[in-house]
């Protein structure tokens, strides 16, 4: 069963909440039109387990599929190592938040502005509060959250689902052939 209420029901998002990922190729779809995408990966993505494989896995693959560069926070960039994956840009979330807000900033790779940033693997209080920075601070920067946790504040956010249903959307999200998740059908 799933359900697009917030966990922290003792914020208010307002009248504006994200619009729920039903369909993996939503996510996909909004990921390939970015022009200068980003992903935000925090520290409890290597702490989550799925199927045999931490979220931080998940995340790469979506990362290496996608050509998406990588902001770790906390601890992750050991992870991100031990991965191989070694092109992370170090930052704390809250700094991560306020670059990504600013227009002038040209992202962790230098190429311009960052128009859609991908959270996962952050605390859900810190998250709640970066995205509603991004969205009332940010209206040039889309947000997609990729938590099994609805978060309001994004523009796009998969609803309250199982490990499960998540971590088969994962795979579909970071497959570049079109492959369909459980909820594509």
């Amino acid at each position: 069963m799933t359900s697009a209420d917030p966990w922290q029901t003792a914020e208010i998002a307002g009248p504006k909440k994200a619009a729920v990922i039903t369909k993996p190729a939503m996510a996909r779809a909004v990921i390939r039109r970015a022009q200068h995408p980003v992903l935000l990966i925090g520290h409890s993505a290597a702490l989550i387990d799925l199927g045999g494989r931490k979220l931080v896995d998940y995340l790469l693959d979506l990362a290496r599929a996608q050509n998406i560069p990588v902001i770790a926070t906390g601890h992750i960039n050991r992870a991100l190592r031990e991965r191989g994956y070694t092109s992370a840009v170090i930052m704390p979330a809250v700094e991560a938040g306020h670059r990504i807000a600013d227009p002038g900033w040209k992202g962790p790779v230098g190429k311009g502005p960052c128009d859609l940033a991908i959270i996962a693997g952050l605390p859900y209080p810190m998250a709640w509060t970066l995205l509603s920075g991004l969205k009332h601070a940010a209206p040039h920067t889309k947000t997609i959250t990729l938590d099994n946790t609805y978060q309001p504040n994004a523009n796009w956010s998969f609803a309250n689902i199982p490990a499960k249903d998540w971590m088969e959307n994962l795979v579909a999200i970071a497959a570049d052939t079109g492959t369909e998740g459980p909820n594509d059908v």
